[in-house]
């Protein structure tokens, strides 16, 4: 909402900024102002005063100037309103409440609210008592000291059907109420409504204000059901909506410019008592969009840390696909994974800080963590399982909203793919006397193993195959041409495309497919078709602006001086839509015969060295290949 002028100048008369920003940095009063070491710089020589007669502060090393309001937001991550909302609330002065479109519903939102907080009070001084011995026994053992439960509000709750109502009632609130805040269970088939949480320790869960709206218990009977229960969902409590501890953990966050995302409660705790401040949770099921979205205004990439066992993996995954969609410029997620199964909370007590801190600066990048899942996920062996792992990240990628992040994506997973399908270096030849191919002068000559020694017999049929190029590789004009033909066809189907983009929709599958010798072209590849699938009917100057505007303008004139050929009409922009299908296909066709043909050399090389059955195989298959394809060849040349 809104605040007039008058009401945010009531509250800076009643709050002095030395002591708003006193309670961040330290303070030494230099006549009429107050300086110390700037809280938004490294310094070792004081360069931030504050002026409580003219209301601001100033910092000479950063540039940094403003009021109360303005050292919230930018020490703590407040939004303004946070910042006039706690201001306000310290110095005294009433807000102007927000007309609300359900009067009776904020009333009982309000009366939820305190009655939570009632609750919370009793759980803690339940924690103190003869009967929670047990409870603190284990808290001790878990090493959480006790200013480290005082801060988290840790309590208990008693082992009785009614304690904690009873003390409810007695604190004027009412039966309807304390069910309607899951604190008690209640229903048609329930004679009497009973406490939801009994002889458990309790974590109160708290919205990004610090009002508590629920909470979590850990059973302490082995045999409960349920390790871990939280609240239901209540008019205040969205558990989809919150982290737990992100109240405490945003100021923390804004200072080092990191958040971690762990798996439950103690590990939280564990870590803040670590010196982990900026840590949190989400509340018992997988992370939502909503908490990605809340993780986000704390900051642009924060890290998720799993459990390194086979269940912390699948948790991962699952953030990586609800993630996806809703990444932006500057804004994804990192992950890190615990060795050995451990979680934080095992980690800091045995190895300590330093074994956690190293986890997290191992992350890696969501984009990795996404090429690990897919990899991980098949054997990729084979042409078709191949095909399928392409296809299988393609739509991943592509359910990316952000066109420009959808770019990067395409380009990096390009990128893995194709080192993925290199090929594995080749073993050196090694002669009967061990030495390597590199020293020819010792050994049997290469000349005796082509004479019907017992290499040749173990071929038996490939005994007697031609080495060296083949005859069609040697007279064919791709040879002749070299890289140049490659770069010339390619330039040739993105002009084709550029100026009919009707034609990507039909081909992008295989277009999606297509192997780019220059990866300029392969880029421009991913662009048109992240285009394509962002608009349907696009016409050539949209496209064309839309590229320019991505930054392929170099790489669009390439293609224009490149591929000029007057014989080359299909590609021009008033060619005939039949003449262009056509066109499309012989270019494409020639473009796949060159890739066997590049194979084809590839493999004779292999042999020549290695003189390896396998190689003689591919040969004999890829001059099979290209036997059926010439006539097409022929005919289109």
């Amino acid at each position: 909402m809104r605040y007039p002028p008058q009401l945010l100048d009531e509250i800076r008369a009643r709050l002095n900024v030395s002591d708003v920003v006193g309670r961040k940095v330290a303070l030494k009063k230099k006549g009429r102002e107050y300086a110390g070491l700037s809280p938004f710089k490294s310094e070792k020589s004081a360069s931030f005063f504050v002026n409580d007669q003219k209301g601001f502060y100033h910092c000479f090393a950063s540039g940094e100037h403003g009021d109360i309001f303005s050292f919230l937001i930018h020490t703590e991550g407040l939004s303004f309103p946070e910042a006039v909302e706690r201001l306000a609330e310290e110095a005294g002065v009433d807000l102007p409440k927000e007309t609300a479109p359900n009067p009776e519903r904020q009333d009982e939102r309000n009366r939820l609210i305190e009655l939570l907080e009632c609750a919370a009070t009793f759980f803690e001084a339940q924690l103190n008592t003869s009967s929670a011995r047990h409870a603190r026994t284990y808290l001790e053992r878990r090493q959480l000291r006790p200013e480290t439960l005082t801060t988290f509000r840790m309590g208990y709750a008693p082992n009785n059907r009614n304690a904690l109502s009873n003390h409810l009632r007695q604190a004027g609130f009412t039966n309807p109420e304390i069910i309607l805040s899951g604190m008690q269970i209640a229903g048609e088939d329930i004679r009497e409504p009973y406490d939801r949480f009994r002889d458990r320790i309790m974590f109160p869960i708290a919205d990004t204000r610090g009002r508590i709206v629920a909470f979590g218990g850990r059973a302490l009977d082995a045999n409960q059901p349920a390790k871990y229960l939280n609240s239901p969902e209540t008019p205040i409590f969205h558990k989809g909506n919150l982290l737990y501890n992100a109240h405490r953990a945003r100021p923390a966050a804004h200072d080092v410019d990191a958040l971690i995302v762990v798996e439950g409660y103690m590990d939280v705790i564990a870590l803040a008592q670590a010196g982990f401040a900026h840590a949190v949770a989400p509340l018992g099921t997988a992370l939502t969009s909503d908490q990605i979205q809340l993780l986000w205004r704390m900051t642009p990439e924060p890290t998720l840390c799993f459990d390194g066992d086979s269940a912390g993996k699948r948790a991962a995954y699952r953030a990586v696909d609800t993630v996806l969609p809703h990444i932006k410029p500057g804004h994804s997620l990192h992950f890190s994974f615990l060795p050995g199964g451990a979680d934080p909370d095992d980690l800091v007590r045995e190895q300590g800080p330093e074994a956690f801190a190293q986890v997290i600066a191992q992350s890696r990048s969501l984009a990795d963590t996404l090429w690990d899942r897919e990899w991980e996920s098949g054997d990729w062996s084979t042409p078709e399982r191949r095909a399928k792992l392409e296809s299988q990240l393609r739509k991943l990628v592509l359910s990316i909203t952000d066109t420009a992040v959808r770019t990067h994506y395409g380009r990096i997973i390009a990128e893995k793919l194709q080192d993925a399908w290199r090929p594995a270096p080749r073993k050196p030849y090694a002669s009967r006397d061990g030495n390597a191919s590199g020293n020819r002068s010792g050994g049997t000559p290469r000349g005796q193993w082509r004479k019907g020694g017992q290499q040749a017999k173990k071929f038996g049929a490939y005994g007697n195959i031609s080495l060296g190029h083949s005859a069609s590789l040697k007279s064919s004009s791709f040879v002749a041409l070299g890289t140049a033909s490659h770069k010339y066809r390619e330039a040739l189907l993105i002009r084709t495309l550029v100026n009919h983009p009707w034609l990507i929709e039909e081909v992008a599958e295989e277009l999606a497919e297509l192997e780019f010798h220059d990866t300029s072209f392969g880029y421009l590849r991913d662009a048109l078709l992240s285009a394509c699938a962002d608009e349907k009917n696009l016409d050539t100057a949209t496209l064309r602006n839309h590229l320019e505007g991505s930054g392929f303008a170099p790489t669009l004139e390439q293609t224009e001086r490149m591929a000029t050929n007057k014989c080359h009409a299909f590609a021009e922009p008033d060619a005939d839509r039949v003449i262009v299908e056509n066109g499309w296909r012989h270019t494409l066709s020639l473009h796949q015969q060159q890739s066997l043909r590049d194979q084809l050399a590839e493999a004779e090389r292999d042999y020549s060295i290695n003189l390896d059955e396998d190689a003689l195989a591919r040969i004999l298959e890829l001059q099979r290949l290209i036997a059926t394809i010439v006539p097409n060849e022929a005919t289109f040349e």
